[in-house]
């Protein structure tokens, strides 16, 4: 099935879930220079509910420390950020961050892993919402399998189940199928899409992909030096036009 039956198929379903992101002079920057990562700032943003914003820049552009900064795991030195109007001082209940490598506990089965960050959330209720993250990832069935049993594009859907499951306002994705080879990839970019497109979750997915970014993203931020050097719809951009930019 294509990603686009499935948009058509989940348009008269869709939820709400996103919440705004704002960024207001967000700058931070390393001791010694960028030793341990590369600094930011100031960086205004403002990012719709329900948007998918794509990321791009080369290594050292400071891709990894923004994505840090909006999973609450550093602090702004100045500036603030924003989810849904409230302060984002630390880890936010209301987001969920997909990493580059599917980060799944062996020792639990493909639902435990899903269900492992539902904390308070009542038996019957929590194996609806795994069942329903596995469903909107094509996993349905796949419950009682362990990890290990898996390929390395059905670990990470599972991954992607996990954060899906606790309906997060903002889903931050980090280069998510890097690790994976070109069909698979493409497949899960598509098939995320479609999720999206259901959920209406707001996304920010940083890639080094330029043709990756254009595909998935309503709109493309591109880093250079830490500061924003192209903030642009995709409709209109061209993998040309973005590497120029990036060069500088």
């Amino acid at each position: 099935m294509t990603a686009r039956t499935e948009l058509s198929r989940a348009e008269s379903s869709r939820t709400e879930l996103g919440r705004s992101l704002d960024l207001n002079g967000v700058t931070y920057r390393y001791r010694g220079g960028n030793v341990g990562g590369a600094g930011v700032g100031p960086l205004n943003l403002h990012v719709e509910p329900g948007e998918f914003l794509c990321v791009v820049g080369p290594s050292g552009s400071g891709k990894s420390t923004l994505l840090s900064l909006l999973a609450g795991f550093l602090r702004p030195q100045q500036g603030e950020i924003r989810l849904g109007g409230d302060p984002v001082n630390g880890p936010h209940p209301a987001l969920t961050l997909v990493q580059q490598e599917a980060a799944l506990f062996p020792w639990l089965t493909v639902g435990g892993n899903v269900a492992f960050g539902l904390k308070g959330v009542s038996g019957a209720e929590k194996a609806a919402r795994v069942a329903d993250a596995l469903r909107l990832v094509g996993l349905s069935g796949y419950e009682a399998r362990r990890p290990h049993e898996l390929s390395g594009g059905q670990r990470q859907r599972v991954s992607i189940a996990r954060a899906l499951a606790v309906r997060p306002g903002l889903l931050l994705l980090d280069e998510p199928f890097s690790a994976l080879d070109h069909a698979t990839r493409t497949t899960l970019a598509d098939e995320l899409l479609a999720i999206w497109w259901q959920q209406k979750v707001t996304v920010v997915f940083v890639t080094h992909q330029l043709d990756e970014a254009l595909h998935l993203g309503q709109r493309v931020v591109a880093l250079r030096g830490g500061e924003i050097a192209l903030d642009a719809p995709s409709k209109g951009l061209s993998v040309g036009e973005l590497r120029r930019v990036l060069e500088g």
